[in-house]
Order: C-alpha cells, then sequence, then structure tokens
C-alpha cells in the first residue's frame, strides 16, 4: 500500500489543499462535523453525535453522499487513551487498519498513530488541538496535514474554534487526516485540559467559505 494512503485513494489530493472543518453545533462539545473544500462544496460529513457519544466511543467519517468512510472506535480497557481505525462502517470482527494512542512523557504528552496495512507507516501529531493549531508528520518528521485556526480574510479577524482549516498535503489521505481530527477532538475536546499535543498535522490559515 502506498503510504498516505490509508482510507479512500477519491481523497488523496495531487495539490495541497485547505479544507474548511465546522462543528455543526454549538450546544454540545463533540456535537458533529462538515468539512468544505475550498470551492465550497461538502467533502465529509459526521453526524452530530453529542454527549452520549463519548461513552459509546464510536464515531462514524461519511462523504458527502453518506457513505460510510471510516470508523474509529475508542479500544477497551486501554491505559494510553488507544483508538482503532476501520475501513467503512465497523462489523463485528474486523480487523482495524490503524491505531492512535496518547502517550506521556515527563512534561509534555505526544499522540501516535501505526498504519496495520504498511508495516512501518507512522505518524506522530504535534500541537495543541484545543488552539486548533497541530501538524501531522510522517516517520520522516515531514508534515503531511497541518490544523490552524481559521482567519476571516475580508476582516483579518481570527474566527472561533468551531470553525478551522485542515490543510492536506500532496499524496496525503484526505479521509485519514479528518479521521485523526475527530479522534483529537474526543480526547481534547473543549472540556478537555488545554495541554500540548505531539502531532504530525498542521493546518494553514485561509479565508472563510466563499
Amino acid at each position: 500500500m502506498k503510504e498516505g494512503l490509508v482510507v479512500d485513494a477519491g481523497f488523496v489530493y495531487k495539490q495541497e489543499t485547505q479544507l474548511t472543518v465546522l462543528k455543526t453545533s454549538l450546544f454540545f462539545a463533540n456535537d458533529g462535523f462538515t468539512v468544505y473544500d475550498p470551492q465550497g462544496v461538502l467533502v465529509f460529513r459526521v453526524d452530530s453525535y453529542g454527549p452520549d457519544t463519548r461513552d459509546k466511543g464510536e464515531i462514524v467519517l461519511m462523504d458527502a453522499n453518506g457513505r460510510c468512510l471510516l470508523t474509529v472506535r475508542r479500544k477497551r480497557p486501554s491505559l494510553h487513551n488507544r483508538w482503532e481505525g476501520f475501513k467503512g462502517e465497523r462489523r463485528e470482527g474486523q480487523k482495524p487498519i490503524f491505531s492512535l494512542r496518547r502517550s506521556s512523557i515527563i512534561g509534555r504528552s505526544s499522540v501516535n498513530v501505526e498504519v496495520y496495512e504498511n508495516p512501518g507507516e507512522e505518524y506522530q501529531i504535534d500541537g495543541n488541538f484545543r488552539q486548533r493549531c497541530c501538524t501531522i508528520c510522517n516517520a520522516d518528521k515531514e508534515s503531511v496535514a497541518e490544523i490552524r485556526r481559521k482567519v476571516d480574510a475580508s476582516t483579518n479577524v481570527v474566527l472561533g474554534k468551531d470553525v478551522f482549516s485542515l490543510s492536506i498535503k500532496p499524496g496525503f489521505d484526505g479521509a485519514f487526516a479528518m479521521g485523526l481530527v475527530l479522534v483529537l477532538d474526543q480526547i481534547y475536546g473543549d472540556d478537555a485540559v488545554a495541554e500540548s499535543v505531539q502531532v504530525t498535522s498542521c493546518l494553514g490559515t485561509r479565508s472563510l467559505l466563499m
């Protein structure tokens, strides 16, 4: 399997692409997402899942037509807040395609991602997700995706944290990157304690959707 392709080849971009991520509810933390390309076309969606899903620990990423692309599921029991990703809608007995775990070293926390279908393919997430400032890097320490606060180009005003940018580097899987965002949102949601995390995705700032 080609490195950078984990979920769906249809979301691997040939050039750097800035996606805009919107939280779809202001009433609950972790309450669903819609994701748009630079032309304002819907790319991904996560239906409102509210606080009960935090207990269930399973979230489904869909494309614009409602096709299930990826299921992320919290592994229980887990000492390191480990999550696993499954292609499509997860079935009983299905093997995960990647895992993500949070580990702590004295003075800092980090998030590490391991891809099972391609031995040696690993990623690390660095930054502060609560502040929407993260970078996802591969094993060679190269940035493959970035998360950044969104800036309204017309007013140069930084928008709220419910709107942010996800920048996908050429050759990296946007669906995989969005799956990692979903897990980060569960681990470091708005009601979590602020802390820095080592990641391999950092997103640039662009204007709000046209």
